[in-house]
C-alpha cells in the first residue's frame, strides 16, 4: 500500500511543481487502490480509498477508467460532505471531463470549485488549461472551416471557368 501511495504522491506533486501538464496514473496504482478498498477496516478508510481511486481513475490514460471515475464522483456528490470534500470532488470531475474532451462541462465544474475557494491554484491551473485547449481547438476548427470554404470556392471557380471557356469555344 505504501508503494501505491508513494507513486500517487509523486504523480500529484507534478502539478504543484508548477507544471501545466496534469499527471497521468498507471493501471498498477488503480489496482492498488482497488485492493485498498477491499481491505478497508472501516467506512472512513473505505471513503478515503474511494477518493484516491477516483483520483487515479480520472488521471488514467484509459478512457474507460476516466469514465468510471466520473461516474463514481458524480454518485459521491449526492452524499453529504464538507465544502473541502465537495471542492475536491468537483475538481476531480473537472479533470475527468477535461480528459474526455468535454471542456464546457469541465469549465462549469471549475467555476463551482472556485466559488468554494477562489484562489485554489490547482483549479486555476486546470481552468487555464481548459481555456487554452478551447482556444486552440476553436482556431483549428476555424482553419478547417476556412479551408473547406476555400476548397469549395476553388471547385466552384473551376466549374465556372470551365463552363465559360466551353461556351466561348462554341461561339467561335
Amino acid at each position: 500500500m505504501d508503494t501505491h501511495v508513494g507513486k500517487f504522491m509523486d504523480s500529484v506533486g507534478s502539478i504543484f511543481r508548477g507544471g501545466d501538464v496534469l499527471p497521468w496514473c498507471d493501471r498498477d496504482i488503480i489496482a492498488g487502490f482497488e485492493r485498498e478498498i477491499a481491505e478497508a477496516a472501516n467506512e472512513e478508510q473505505k471513503n478515503d480509498s474511494l477518493m484516491r481511486l477516483s483520483w487515479a481513475l480520472v488521471h488514467s490514460r484509459q478512457p474507460e477508467d476516466v469514465n468510471r471515475g466520473i461516474g463514481m464522483l458524480q454518485v459521491s456528490l449526492d452524499r453529504p460532505s464538507s465544502p473541502l470534500q465537495t471542492r475536491e470532488k468537483l475538481y476531480l470531475l473537472a479533470v475527468g471531463h477535461y480528459r474526455t474532451g468535454d471542456y464546457t462541462r469541465s469549465r462549469q465544474l471549475l467555476e463551482r470549485c472556485l466559488e468554494i475557494q477562489p484562489d485554489w491554484r490547482q483549479a486555476l491551473t486546470l481552468q487555464r488549461l481548459v481555456e487554452e485547449k478551447t482556444r486552440r481547438d476553436g482556431m483549428i476548427g476555424m482553419a478547417i472551416i476556412t479551408g473547406a470554404f476555400g476548397l469549395v470556392g476553388l471547385v466552384a471557380g473551376g466549374i465556372i471557368a470551365a463552363a465559360s471557356s466551353s461556351s466561348s469555344s462554341r461561339k467561335k
